[in-house]
C-alpha cells in the first residue's frame, strides 16, 4: 500500500510542496470553529458566532474563485502573498474587536474582509497536476493523498482551535491560525521550481471555468456537502456543551476526519474502473444515509454514553467523505482545461465553503431555537438535498466527460491537454 505513496514523491520537490502546504492548509479547518469557540465564549451566542463564521464562508466563496483565477494567470507566489497579508491583518482586526467588545457588525466586516485567503489545497493539487499530467495511477494516488492531508488538517485544526481557546483564551484558535497561515504560504510559495507554468491567454475570451455545467453540478452539490460539514461542528460542539463536555468536542470531530482520512488512505491504493460520475453520486449518497443515526443517537443517548455514541456514529459518516472528494477532483481535472485547474478546483471548494456558511448559521439557529438535539436533522436535510442534486446532474457530468474510449472508464486516465 505505501508503495503507491512512495512512487509520488520521487519528483525533485513534490515532498517539499505537500509538507508546507499542509501547515498552510491547517488554517482552513481551524479559522471558522475557532471564530465559534471564540464568539460563544466572548458573547454567550452561538447564533451569532455562527453567523459571523458563515459571513467568512460566504465572503471565501465570493472571493476564493477570484484569488484563484489570479493565481492561474498570474503565478501563484505573485498573487498568494498579497491575498495572505489582506487575510491576516482582517484577522487580527477581528481578534481586537473581539476582545475589546466592538459592535457586532464589526466583526462581520473583519470577517468578510478574511474571504481573500489563498486555496492552498487547489495550489497544491495543481502541482501534483503538473507533475503527472500524463500518469493518471500517480495522480490519483497524489489526489488520494492530498484528501487524506485535508483530514489531518481537520483532526489537528479543530483540536487546536477548540482546546486553546476553551482553555488558554478565546481568540487563542483563531491567532494560531493565523500564525500557520503566515509561515505555511511563505514556505509553501518559496518552493518555485514546482510552480506550475502560466496559462494567461487562456482568461482573456473563454470566461470563467463556473460556465462549465457539470462543474455547476459539482458545486451545487458540494454546497449540500459543506452544509453538512457546517452543521455537524456546531451542533457537535453545543451538543458537548449540554452534556458537559465541551472541551472533548475537539476529539469527537476529530474521529469524525480519522474515518474520512482511513478511507482516502486506503482508497488511493485502489485500481478503479468505471464511471466516475457513478461513485461520485454513489459517495454523495452514502453521506446521506449516514447522517440519520446522528438524530437518532442525539435524542436518544445523553451524557458521557452520548458522546462517544455520537463519536462512533461520525467515525462511519466519515468513511464517505475522501472517496468522494477524491472522485471529484478527477471528475474537475476532466471537465476543465488545464489552464483553469486552480480555479475550477476552488469552485469546489467555494461550494464547501458557502454550504459551511449555511449550515453554520442554520444549525446555530436550530440550536438555539430548539436545543442541540434537533441541530442533527440539519445535516441530514443538508444531505439529502446534495443526494438528490448529484442524481439529477447525472446527465451533465457525463456529457462533459471524454468519451468512454479517451479516458472516463478507464482506471484513472488523466488528459489536460483539452
Amino acid at each position: 500500500m505505501l508503495s503507491s505513496y512512495r512512487q509520488i514523491f520521487t519528483a525533485p520537490g513534490s515532498l517539499a510542496f505537500s509538507s508546507t502546504g499542509f501547515v498552510a492548509r491547517l488554517p482552513i479547518s481551524m479559522t471558522g470553529i475557532g471564530i465559534v469557540t471564540m464568539l460563544a465564549e466572548l458573547r454567550g451566542s452561538w447564533g451569532l458566532a455562527g453567523a459571523v463564521s458563515a459571513v467568512l464562508a460566504l465572503a471565501a466563496a465570493v472571493a476564493g474563485p477570484q484569488v484563484s483565477r489570479l493565481v492561474d494567470r498570474y503565478g501563484q507566489r505573485r498573487v498568494a502573498l498579497p491575498a495572505t497579508a489582506v487575510t491576516l491583518a482582517a484577522a487580527t482586526g477581528l481578534l481586537l474587536s473581539a476582545r475589546l467588545g466592538a459592535p457586532d457588525w464589526t466583526l462581520f466586516v473583519w470577517a468578510a474582509a478574511m474571504g481573500g485567503m489563498p486555496s492552498t489545497g487547489a495550489m497544491v493539487r495543481a502541482r501534483w497536476a503538473h507533475l503527472y499530467r500524463a500518469e493518471g495511477p500517480k495522480l490519483h494516488t497524489a489526489y488520494s493523498l492530498e484528501a487524506v492531508v485535508d483530514e489531518i488538517c481537520f483532526i489537528v485544526g479543530p483540536i487546536l482551535s477548540i482546546g486553546l481557546a476553551t482553555t488558554v483564551f478565546p481568540e487563542a484558535g483563531v491567532l494560531l491560525a493565523g500564525v500557520f497561515l503566515a509561515v505555511g504560504i511563505a514556505l509553501f510559495t518559496a518552493q518555485r521550481g514546482t510552480e506550475p507554468p502560466l496559462h494567461p491567454e487562456a482568461h482573456h475570451g473563454g470566461g470563467s471555468a463556473i460556465r462549465n455545467s457539470g462543474l455547476q453540478v459539482l458545486v451545487l452539490t458540494f454546497v449540500a456537502t459543506g452544509a453538512i460539514f457546517g452543521s455537524v461542528e456546531v451542533v457537535t460542539v453545543a451538543f458537548a456543551k449540554a452534556q458537559g463536555h465541551v472541551t472533548s468536542s475537539s476529539l469527537v470531530l476529530a474521529v469524525y476526519a480519522l474515518g474520512s482520512c482511513l478511507a482516502g488512505v486506503v482508497f488511493g491504493t485502489l485500481k478503479l474502473k468505471g464511471s466516475m460520475a457513478r461513485r461520485f453520486i454513489l459517495g454523495v449518497a452514502v453521506m446521506a444515509v449516514s447522517m440519520v443515526p446522528l438524530v437518532i443517537v442525539g435524542q436518544t443517548v445523553a451524557g458521557t454514553a452520548g458522546m462517544l455514541a455520537i463519536g462512533g456514529a461520525l467515525f462511519l459518516a466519515g468513511t464517505s467523505i475522501s472517496p468522494t472528494l477524491i472522485t471529484a477532483m478527477a471528475l474537475v481535472e476532466k471537465l476543465v482545461p488545464a489552464a483553469q485547474l486552480t480555479e475550477g478546483m476552488t469552485w469546489t471548494t467555494t461550494g464547501l465553503a458557502l454550504g459551511v456558511a449555511l449550515g453554520s448559521s442554520t444549525a446555530g439557529w436550530v440550536v438555539d431555537a430548539a436545543g442541540a438535539p434537533a441541530g442533527y436533522w440539519v445535516p441530514v436535510a443538508a444531505a439529502v438535498f446534495g443526494a438528490l442534486t448529484a442524481l439529477a446532474g447525472l446527465g451533465r457530468l457525463h456529457a462533459g466527460l471524454p468519451a468512454a474510449g479517451s479516458g472516463e472508464g478507464a482506471p484513472q486516465t488523466v488528459d489536460l491537454g483539452r
